[in-house]
């Protein structure tokens, strides 16, 4: 029957207070809250602040980068005064929330600094690059009594959402294994910036896996996870697998804008950043180029694996990720012992099938308006609305690290080639 609906290293985890028992201070529900944003790359700039530009609560007082440059574009773009000292920044503005988009690395710093100025903090994913900094980022809310919350988007996505309240309303029954696939066009995004070196990133498992690894957490009610297994590396982003012959004399890249291949037409992957935020100018600045070569990069984290985790409920939950392919899609496998789910984020479906009778389900979700499929808005209003007063905080700083840890387990089980307890 099928039916159509459109609708051994280990890391202490150690959380005492309940989620959502912050205490906030009154505030004037009509007055418009005053934003700033830390990091002006493209999510500080289009995920969350075209966003914010458009909300009539909301204003956007203040930037914050360490490139002068791409502070001015954004500016122009959005609005907001520019800071290039993020303790200036917070000492001037009379700010009530700031987004940190910064590269993972220096979620910590801006976070923590935030919350000491007792401003309210929406985290983009993942909280920090190891556990111990996610301690120091929970230490300081806990201290501040402000509102702290992880930007984990794609709980904010309608086919994920939907998924979530199928599992809370027991169709599955109880949930034992649970398998995400996810593949990534090209993989440019995160090869050629700085997501690619595991020494600044924290590698892709944390930058990229902590929204994948939330979700198994999310959808079988956060149990403790007890062990990690991962099998990854670096098959095709190589020098000795450039796809094209290279000519005599001439070398390849270091950057796409810049790299004799990309400029003619020979490099398929080739994919110049050239625009005022990114271009020569920017580059002055601070050295960083947003499309350095794939092939020749100092690349060390992996452009293929898997992540395996076990739960202290019996649940298991496995990740894939792999960069090397012609097309973008997560695609989920949720078993329980009523039902099997299997969900395309691409083609927005659910497809249920009952383990007894054989009968199907399909569920063809209606697409929303907004980035990353209409998560973005979704997460971004559920932080005001916590701010706010209005809503408990439902994606705290405690599941974030829970996250991070897995992720970080992950890393180490692949560098030393062993299960890794938690």
């Amino acid at each position: 029957m099928r039916k159509r609906h459109n609708d051994s290293s280990a890391v202490r985890l150690e959380t005492s207070e309940p989620a959502g028992t912050l205490i906030l201070e009154e505030m004037d529900m009509d007055r418009k809250l005053r934003f700033g944003i830390i990091g002006c790359g493209a999510r500080g700039r289009l995920s969350f602040g075209a966003l914010l530009k458009d909300r009539e609560d909301c204003e956007i007082c203040a930037l914050y980068d360490t490139n002068h440059v791409r502070l001015r574009c954004v500016s122009e773009q959005i609005g907001g005064k520019i800071y290039t000292d993020l303790e200036e920044m917070l000492e001037k503005e009379s700010l009530d929330c700031v987004i940190v988009t910064s590269p993972d690395p220096e979620h910590e710093k801006g976070t923590v600094a935030a919350l000491n100025h007792g401003v309210n903090v929406l985290i983009d994913k993942p909280l920090a690059t190891s556990a111990a900094g996610c301690r120091n980022i929970i230490d300081a809310m806990r201290k501040s009594g402000k509102v702290a919350m992880i930007g984990f988007n794609l709980r904010h996505h309608p086919v994920l959402k939907r998924m979530k309240q199928i599992i809370d309303n027991g169709d599955l029954g109880k949930i034992f294994l649970i398998e995400n696939r996810e593949f990534y066009d090209g993989g440019r995004t995160y090869m050629s910036r700085w997501n690619g070196k595991k020494s600044y990133s924290g590698g892709l498992w944390n930058h990229k896996g902590s929204h994948d690894f939330d979700i198994f957490n999310w959808y079988l009610g956060f149990p403790k996870p007890v062990r990690v297994a991962c099998f990854a590396g670096m098959n095709v982003f190589r020098p000795e697998n450039i796809p094209f012959k290279v000519e005599k004399g001439i070398p390849v890249g270091p950057s796409c804008s810049l790299c004799h291949y990309g400029k003619n037409g020979t490099c398929k992957d080739a994919h110049p950043e050239n625009g005022p935020m990114w271009g020569e100018e920017a580059v002055k600045e601070d050295g960083y180029r947003k499309d350095s070569c794939m092939y020749m990069s100092d690349l060390s984290a992996h452009d293929n694996g898997f992540a395996i985790v076990e739960y202290e409920n019996g649940a298991r939950a496995s990740h894939m990720e792999c960069f090397v392919c012609g097309f973008s899609d997560r695609l989920y496998s949720i078993v329980g012992d009523k039902a099997v789910a299997q969900m395309s984020l691409h083609q927005s479906t659910i497809r249920i099938t009952d383990r007894w009778t054989k009968e199907s389900v399909t569920y063809e979700i209606p697409p929303q308006e907004g980035g990353h499929g209409g998560a973005d808005p979704g997460l971004l209003d559920s932080f005001i609305r916590a701010v706010r007063g209005e809503t408990e905080n439902l994606s705290t700083l405690e599941q974030g690290m829970l996250s991070t840890s897995i992720a970080e387990a992950a890393e180490l089980s692949r560098e030393r080639g062993q299960v890794i307890e938690l």
